[in-house]
């Protein structure tokens, strides 16, 4: 089963990387031509859009799998273990709330723009939509199997590492203490 979620995974990194690209080529050719051909592409500015939103939602996903999000986790470290569970399973209570929204308020604008073209390339407006159940399924079952975790104690909240407190504390390890560091002193 393992091996399946990371094929998936793997599966939404390529798409990501292939979006990127195609926003990369879209726009900078787009440029080019503007400028020095007088032209353009026609479709560049409404497909690199698609290509944005997509991407930003399937690395939602990525990251909230990878535990990637900043979050606040000083608190949970402080609790003792059964207060530090419950303030876990609060949390991810209310993420699976806003998760819920976020896929109820997606399916219905999908299903109000699916007859709804896009001006230059024709495209439904729902799929532009669908990117939010395209976020929004994977992150409550991920959300859910965090939950899972939490409460059959397989996972010690206080050293899980399922959110960070800054970027700059992303890259050490869980356990270690950032250390200060003296000025060197000029003799």
């Amino acid at each position: 089963m393992i091996r399946a979620v990371d094929f998936c995974f793997l599966i939404l990194k390529v798409a990501m990387a292939l979006l990127l690209a195609g926003m990369v080529v879209l726009v900078f050719g787009n440029v080019v031509l503007r400028y020095a051909f007088n032209t353009g592409i026609t479709v560049s500015e409404e497909l690199s859009r698609l290509f944005f939103v997509w991407l930003t939602f399937l690395g939602a996903v990525v990251a909230m799998r990878e535990h990637g999000h900043l979050g606040m986790d000083s608190l949970l470290r402080r609790l003792p273990p059964r207060s530090a569970r419950f303030a876990a399973l609060l949390g991810h209570l209310l993420m699976l709330w806003a998760t819920w929204l976020m896929i109820s308020g997606s399916w219905t604008q999908t299903m109000i723009n699916l007859n709804v073209s896009a001006p230059a390339t024709g495209i439904s407006m729902g799929f532009f939509y669908g990117a939010g159940l395209a976020f929004g399924i994977p992150a409550l079952l991920i959300i859910l199997y965090d939950m899972f975790s939490i409460a059959t104690g397989r996972v010690d909240i206080r050293t899980a590492g399922f959110v960070r407190d800054s970027e700059e504390l992303a890259v050490l390890d869980d356990h270690a203490e950032p250390q200060l560091v003296a000025p060197a002193t000029k003799r």
